[in-house]
Parts: structure tokens; C-alpha cells; sequence
């Protein structure tokens, strides 16, 4: 059986983001969308959040490349003088792997991030992290452990099948495929802690390019299980998007959540479960 869950990263980045989540959910196919609880538009992501009662809200953790919720002295040793994280995503790695002191202020930095999803109201969905970096065992470590103390029902796992790619098109190498096999450790992870998480990814690979073509050759040749289909939608490319973003189709995005023959292909489909994700093990 297959099952689709269509979901939307960097909720409260920019108004425009938050205008297209609103709208893909309302008069679309979006069923979830990720919540970055320090952007610049965060507040009125929640808002919008909670005039949509049947929009599954997650947690979209940043650790690269965003803001920290916590003050910049206290976790000095992850951020600059303006609370940023950095965008290198190699030297954040050895950072968090090999010194004690950035873990542990990356825990601290983890946690606010939770309490401040929990501080919302909202329910808590799921969680992911910006630029997918729970793959680093000790970020996704943090995140079920830490996730788990505020009810963490689910994580997303970017396990994104090489071949289903290459029938839909698209050339792969070895690369993507280091990277699928990489994402096992993740599940692991996610099974010890009990956390529920999909089968398959999708998002990857066309990150920011999810047209409408792309997606219905993607619907046809959907393998079996849970595959998320991920999304970066905006309703017009503002010059936060446009710096952090620059080749990104943001509003193409937007219109393939909108079509209206992807959510015909998706009705054809079985309906995904009430929750975020199967139960853990079902995958």
C-alpha cells in the first residue's frame, strides 16, 4: 500500500512563506508544514497556525544556517554575536561530534527550541531539522531524546530512493546513494527511541525545484510504504528567500501544491493516517 504525506519546510521564515503554507493548505494539497520557532516571521506563522485546525504543525529544528532561540553568550560556542548559526556545514559537524562544550550547548539550544514550539499551543506534529542536519548522529540523538521529554510523536527521515529518481528522469550518482544508505542510521535511532517516522522521502534531490511535472511522474512511480513529499512554497520570492535561496522556484512550488491534477492523482490514493506517520516498526 502506498500512503502520502505532503508537507511544507520553513514556516515562519518570511511572511511570503507563511502566506503560501496557508493557502496550499486551505485551497490545496498541503497537509503539514515545519515551524522554525526563531525566524523573523514565527509569530505570525503561529497565528495562521492556529486559524487552521486541520494543519499538522511540526518542529523545523535549526542548527545551520538560522537563528538560535537561545542568547548568543550562552551558547557562544555555536553562534555569532547575533545569535546566527553558520552555514558551514563540515566544521558544525566536528563541533558537534568531537567537543563536549558544543554539545552540551547544543542540548540547551535543542531544548528552548521545543519549549518554544510547546510555548505556542500548538500540537506538536513532528519535528525535522533545517538542512537536514538530524542526520549527524549527535543532532538527531538530541532530537529524539530531547523531542521525546515534549512528546515527540514523529521525525522525518530524508531517505530518498535513488531509483524511484532515476524512473522519474533523474540522473543520480554515487552520492545519493551514500546518502540513502546513510539514513539508516537515523531510523535506527528513531526505532530505539520509539519515535514513528515515514518509509520514504521526497525533496531532496529537487530541493526548491518540486514542480508539478516533477511530482505527478513522482506519484506514478511511488514506491510501496509512507513517502513524505516535502515542499519549499512561497507566495513571491522576497529578499530574505531571494539571499538564502537564490535559485530556489518558490512560487512554482506553490502552484504544484495548488494544481489541480495532483490532488486528483493524490485522491486516487489511499489516505494517509490521522497522525504524521505509521507507528514505529510499521515501516
Amino acid at each position: 500500500m502506498r500512503r502520502v504525506i505532503i508537507s511544507a519546510d520553513d514556516f515562519g521564515l518570511s511572511e511570503a512563506v507563511n502566506e503560501a503554507v496557508e493557502q496550499a493548505h486551505r485551497n490545496g494539497i498541503l497537509e503539514a508544514a515545519s515551524l522554525m520557532v526563531a525566524a523573523p516571521a514565527a509569530a505570525d506563522a503561529v497565528r495562521r497556525a492556529r486559524a487552521l485546525p486541520n494543519l499538522r504543525v511540526g518542529l523545523h529544528l535549526v542548527v545551520i544556517e538560522g537563528p538560535a532561540v537561545l542568547p548568543p553568550p550562552d551558547i557562544a560556542g555555536l553562534v555569532d554575536a547575533d545569535g546566527q548559526f553558520p552555514s558551514d556545514q563540515f566544521r558544525l559537524g566536528v563541533r558537534y561530534a568531537f567537543r563536549p562544550a558544543a554539545r552540551r550547548q547544543l542540548a540547551a539550544e535543542i531544548r528552548a527550541q521545543f519549549a518554544a514550539f510547546a510555548a505556542t499551543g500548538l500540537a506538536l506534529d513532528h519535528a525535522n531539522a533545517h538542512k537536514h542536519m538530524h542526520l549527524h548522529p549527535t543532532v538527531g540523538r538530541l532530537m529524539l531524546d530531547i523531542g521525546r521529554e515534549f512528546g515527540l510523536p514523529a521525525i522525518r527521515i530524508p531517505a530518498e530512493p535513488p531509483d524511484v529518481l532515476r524512473r522519474c528522469g533523474t540522473r543520480t550518482g554515487p552520492g545519493a546513494w551514500a546518502l540513502y544508505r546513510w539514513t539508516a542510521l537515523l531510523r535506527r535511532q528513531a526505532r530505539a527511541a520509539g519515535v514513528a517516522s515515514n518509509d520514504h522521502c521526497f525533496g531532496v534531490a529537487w530541493s526548491g525545484h518540486m514542480t508539478a511535472d516533477r511530482v505527478r511522474r513522482l506519484l506514478q512511480v511511488l514506491p510501496d510504504g509512507i513517502s513524505e513529499l516535502y515542499f519549499h512554497p512561497a507566495v513571491r520570492r522576497d529578499a530574505l528567500l531571494r539571499h538564502l535561496m537564490p535559485d530556489y522556484e518558490h512560487e512554482a512550488e506553490l502552484a504544484a501544491l495548488l494544481d489541480r491534477e495532483l490532488l486528483a492523482q493524490l485522491a486516487r490514493l489511499p489516505a494517509p493516517a490521522a497522525t504524521h506517520t505509521a507507528p514505529p516498526g510499521s515501516d
